[in-house]
C-alpha cells in the first residue's frame, strides 16, 4: 500500500533537502496523528498542492501534529494537455460525485456551472457554502489518489462567463447525447486546454448548445448510452486521459 498523502502550506517545502525535519500540523496534522495514528518510522508523502512533494519518515508525534525527516523532494510536471471540467448543478449531491472521481482521474480544473436546467441553485449564503463544500472535496479526492496537485476550483459560472471560457480554450468539447462526432476521434492537442461541458440531470438546453457551439466549442458523444451527469464527465475523462496522459 502506497504511503498517505497529507498537505501542508504553499510555502513549507519551499528551500527543503533530504535530511529537514517539516512539521505536520494544523487539521492535517491532526488527521495524521490522532486519525491515522501514524508512528515512528512510518512513511508519508507530504506536498504543497502545486507539485512539490516531499517523501519522508514520522520523526516524532506529538498533541495533533507531527514532525517528519525528508528523505526525497520531487517536482510533479504540469500534466499535458490540461483538463478542464464544467460540471453543472445537479441535485442529489451527483455534482460532488462527479468532480471527487475526476479529480482522482486527473482533472486539473473544475468549473461549477448554473445551467438553466440545472435543479440545485446557489444563491446567496448557499454559493459560499456549497463552493467550500466543492473544494473540500477535491482536497479529499486528491489525497486519495496521492496527487500532488489540488485541481483548481472556478467561481460560479453562468453562461456568459462560460462563453468566455470557450473561446479561451485550445479545444472546447460538450457532451451530448445527440452529437455525431464520437469523443474518441476528437483531435486532441500536445499542450493546452482541453475544456469538457457536463450538462444537468435534464440535460444541456438546445439554446445552450447553439451558444457554446457558436463560441467555439463542438459537440461529441460518448457512447450509445446515456450517462449520468455524475459519471459522463469522468468516463470523459479517463477515455481523454487514455488517449494522451496515460500513453
Amino acid at each position: 500500500m502506497s504511503a498517505p498523502l497529507f498537505f501542508v502550506g504553499a510555502r513549507a517545502l519551499e528551500g527543503r533537502a533530504p535530511g529537514d525535519v517539516v512539521v505536520l500540523d494544523g487539521p492535517e496534522g491532526r488527521h495524521a496523528a490522532t486519525v491515522t495514528r501514524l508512528a515512528p518510522g512510518e512513511q508519508l508523502l507530504v506536498a504543497d498542492g502545486s507539485g512539490r512533494v516531499a517523501r519522508g519518515r514520522v520523526h516524532v508525534v506529538g498533541r495533533g501534529e507531527l514532525d517528519l525527516v525528508v528523505e526525497e523532494l520531487t517536482d510533479e510536471p504540469v500534466p499535458q494537455p490540461r483538463f478542464t471540467l464544467v460540471q453543472a448543478l445537479a441535485k442529489g449531491d451527483r455534482d460532488l460525485l462527479a468532480i471527487e472521481v475526476a479529480t482522482e482521474l486527473g482533472v486539473d480544473e473544475v468549473i461549477p456551472w448554473a445551467a438553466s436546467r440545472s435543479v440545485v441553485v446557489w444563491r446567496g449564503e448557499r454559493t459560499a457554502k456549497a463552493h467550500a463544500k466543492w473544494e473540500r472535496t477535491l482536497l479529499a479526492a486528491t489525497k486519495q489518489a496521492r496527487r500532488a496537485r489540488v485541481p483548481v476550483l472556478a467561481e460560479l459560472a453562468h453562461q456568459s462567463t462560460l462563453l468566455e471560457r470557450v473561446r479561451a480554450a485550445d479545444l472546447a468539447l460538450v457532451l451530448h447525447e445527440e452529437a455525431h462526432e464520437p469523443l474518441a476521434s476528437a483531435e486532441l492537442p500536445v499542450e493546452g486546454e482541453v475544456l469538457l461541458v457536463v450538462g444537468p440531470e435534464g440535460g444541456i438546453s438546445p439554446e445552450e448548445t447553439q451558444a457554446l457551439v457558436d463560441a467555439g466549442a463542438r459537440t461529441v458523444r460518448l457512447g450509445d448510452t446515456v450517462l449520468r451527469t455524475s459519471t459522463a464527465g469522468s468516463a470523459a475523462l479517463a477515455l481523454l486521459s487514455g488517449r494522451s496522459r496515460w500513453a
